[in-house]
């Protein structure tokens, strides 16, 4: 974090930046365990803050669900970002896809909430993330497609509706939105003259 307050206001203070992280990186846990209605004040309580800090830096609800996913979803860009790199691209997308399924599955409630009050809002918040999440997913399949062990036929939106329609269905068991991503990749693979 550069020291600016998220929300783009003035620059925070060192004690100002450590309580933003601090309720972010609790308020990923709440979420994870309790879904979208998680406690905010036990929320405050494991970050070692005062509720009313929590309030000064996440006026809302909502605020607070934004900012974990977007700091989520910021770090699952940067991960596929990174992924583009890597000498196998066929392993860097199902590496990446995996991580995007194991996203929807644990914050399946929390994106269901701010996909509703951004579209009651008119927000352009979810056309950003998808934005960015399409791009990078788009090039990490088109370098699997390159390598010719993907099918040349499948879209990047095909792909990424998959991902989401496998963290639906799996309603929070990772183990089966796991064995359906793996299902799913061994339809994509390319067959010998095929």
């Amino acid at each position: 974090m550069t020291g600016e307050d998220p929300r783009g206001g003035r620059p925070q203070r060192a004690d100002a930046r450590r309580n933003y992280q601090h309720l972010l990186d609790q308020a990923k846990i709440a979420f994870a365990e309790f879904g979208a209605d998680a406690s905010l004040d036990e929320i405050s309580r494991r970050a070692g803050v005062a509720s009313g800090t929590l309030y000064r830096h996440f006026p809302t609800r909502m605020d607070l669900i934004e900012a974990v996913l977007a700091d989520r979803i910021g770090e699952l860009v940067n991960d596929g970002r990174g992924l583009l790199h890597a000498e196998d691209a066929v392993d860097a997308l199902f590496t990446w896809l995996t991580a995007a399924v194991e996203h929807g599955v644990t914050y399946r409630g929390l994106s269901a909430a701010v996909m509703n009050s951004a579209l009651d809002r008119g927000s352009a918040v979810i056309s950003k993330w998808h934005k960015d999440m399409f791009d990078v997913g788009a090039q990490l399949l088109a370098r699997a497609q390159a390598s010719g062990a993907i099918v040349a036929d499948v879209e990047a939106a095909d792909v990424l509706k998959m991902v989401s329609a496998i963290a639906w269905a799996a309603q929070g068991d990772s183990a089966q939105a796991s064995r359906l991503l793996t299902l799913s990749m061994n339809g994509l693979r390319a067959r010998p003259g095929g």
